[in-house]
């Protein structure tokens, strides 16, 4: 029989997966920690009278139903074929790494001296300024990377299968999922119809501070509702409260526990370097330092992924993410054996253009531990679906296929004229969706995006925006010859305004 108290385990971390951002997740949050004082609570018996509860309650049934004798991975990720993709990926990552330490004749990690700790004391706050030869490292991987390892990717039963029509041998995802296709998506996305208002189109994201819409999301604020927080946000957050909405969206405080957690991850980083520090530098210098609208956050940047890389909080999310954090081996404290150790800290090696997913919240938080908060919050919820092989639907590979469907379906000409030339659609549009479009589009039009993610709780209109931006430039990209072409057509997507391109590619389209 599967282990009892690995399967309260998958089923606690679910069920708060599916309340985290609600109204409720709050309120239970602030009860359980009262709770913790009332002497008829013991911690001894706390165990099984949560289990006693969830089977009371039926909350037991929320995982998907699976084989008894299953184990917790399979709930993680059902699909046997994902699940071996996603492991050999980590072990060639982990490979790529320990290369690098190898060939370069650095530990994975060494305590500071201390000089050398006093002088990253002083410089916390310029590490920007820093000018390290970064020469000799590089990314781990690339998103071109992950992309192949997708493309790789098939299901052995499908093999002789009728399953896969035609059509869908046109594109790169050569796997068949479930996903949604406009009429479908039109009714996830009901907020975002004609007749509905958007902030980003009726009122160029600006809400006077005396206008009735202001007062309302104040009083949202006011009220820390999270609920209604998440509602208002499927038509954008006004500009000057959309810090407080996404902080009561994710839950994120500023109580003094906080500040203490990013304090302490702070020291860590002082007392001890590790080789990722160095991935780190050197994807901020190639991405964020030569970007227009991000180069002035590098020293944010710096001290929220240093830290990310200490917190051990993050693991956490292995239990609903079918990856596995990474190991390796380490010397024991008395030197004489080596021991497996999760490498780094919190189990999540960067890659190339890991920062993008920091730098856009720099605009909306000025205070590092906030600022910290709040990204790794939107990382475990929603970043690490974006390089991790898995058939959730805002995962990487459904947003990739969904994409294609999408283009296939309503623009089968273009799609077929783009693979005939060899500039299969995905391999361009990649980029934009592994980053969520990060550092693709302009500031404001990109927290517009991401407003929308924080309120549908999905990634998944990250696939249909890419899809929208192939048909707004489709009588250009119909003229292209070559991959070089239609990639320098859809080379600057600044001055694009998401949300009308939405509208329209969703409830403008003929289907």
């Amino acid at each position: 029989m599967l282990d009892e108290s690995a399967e309260l385990s998958v089923s606690i971390t679910q069920i708060v997966q599916r309340l985290k951002g609600t109204h409720l997740h709050s309120q239970l949050e602030k009860q359980a920690k009262e709770c913790l004082h009332k002497p008829e609570i013991k911690l001894e018996t706390l165990k099984d009278d949560v289990r006693r509860l969830l089977k009371a309650s039926g909350m037991t049934c929320l995982p998907p139903p699976r084989h008894p004798r299953a184990p917790p991975e399979h709930t993680k990720e059902p699909l046997a074929y994902m699940r071996k993709a996603q492991v050999n990926w980590e072990k060639r990552i982990l490979k790529s790494l320990n290369s690098m330490c190898t060939e370069l004749g650095i530990p994975l990690a060494r305590k500071r001296r201390v000089p050398e700790q006093n002088e990253l004391t002083n410089k916390w706050n310029e590490m920007g300024t820093d000018e390290p030869d970064l020469s000799k490292f590089r990314p781990v991987y690339a998103p071109k990377d992950f992309l192949e390892v997708l493309v790789g990717l098939k299901n052995p039963n499908n093999e002789r299968s009728e399953d896969l029509t035609v059509r869908s041998h046109w594109g790169l995802i050569q796997v068949s999922l479930n996903v949604r296709d406009i009429p479908q998506t039109r009714e996830m996305y009901p907020e975002l119809g004609l007749t509905y208002g958007q902030l980003g189109i009726d009122d160029h994201t600006h809400v006077p501070p005396g206008s009735h819409l202001f007062f309302c999301f104040s009083v949202v604020v006011s009220e820390h509702d999270s609920a209604a927080a998440q509602q208002y946000s499927r038509q954008g957050c006004p500009t000057g409260l959309r810090a407080q909405l996404w902080s009561l969206i994710l839950n994120t405080t500023d109580d003094p526990e906080a500040i203490t957690h990013y304090e302490q991850l702070k020291a860590r980083v002082i007392h001890h370097d590790l080789l990722v520090d160095n991935l780190i530098y050197k994807d901020v210098k190639l991405t964020a330092s030569n970007d227009d609208y991000y180069f002035v956050f590098e020293d944010y940047l710096y001290q929220v992924l240093l830290c990310f890389s200490r917190d051990t909080a993050v693991l956490e999310h292995f239990n609903y993410n079918c990856a596995t954090p990474p190991k390796s081996c380490i010397q024991s404290k008395s030197g004489s054996e080596q021991c497996a150790v999760v490498y780094p800290p919190n189990g999540v090696i960067p890659f190339h253009g890991f920062s993008m997913y920091v730098a856009p919240l720099c605009f909306l938080y000025n205070e590092p531990s906030k600022l910290y908060s709040v990204f790794r919050e939107m990382y475990i919820r929603y970043f690490f679906r974006l390089h991790s092989v898995s058939s959730h639907p805002s995962g990487i590979v459904s947003l990739c296929l969904q994409f294609e469907r999408l283009l296939q379906t309503h623009l089968p000409q273009l799609f077929y004229h783009l693979r005939e030339i060899g500039a299969q659609p995905l391999r361009i549009a990649f980029k934009w969706i592994v980053r969520a479009f990060s550092g693709y589009l302009s500031t404001d039009q990109l927290l517009l995006l991401w407003d929308r993610i924080l309120g549908y709780d999905s990634l998944e209109i990250v696939a249909v925006l890419a899809a929208a931006v192939f048909a707004f430039r489709a009588e250009n990209l119909m003229e292209v010859t070559s991959l070089a072409s239609a990639e320098a057509v859809l080379a600057d997507l600044s001055t694009l305004k998401v949300m009308p391109l939405l509208q329209i590619f969703l409830f403008a389209t003929s289907v």
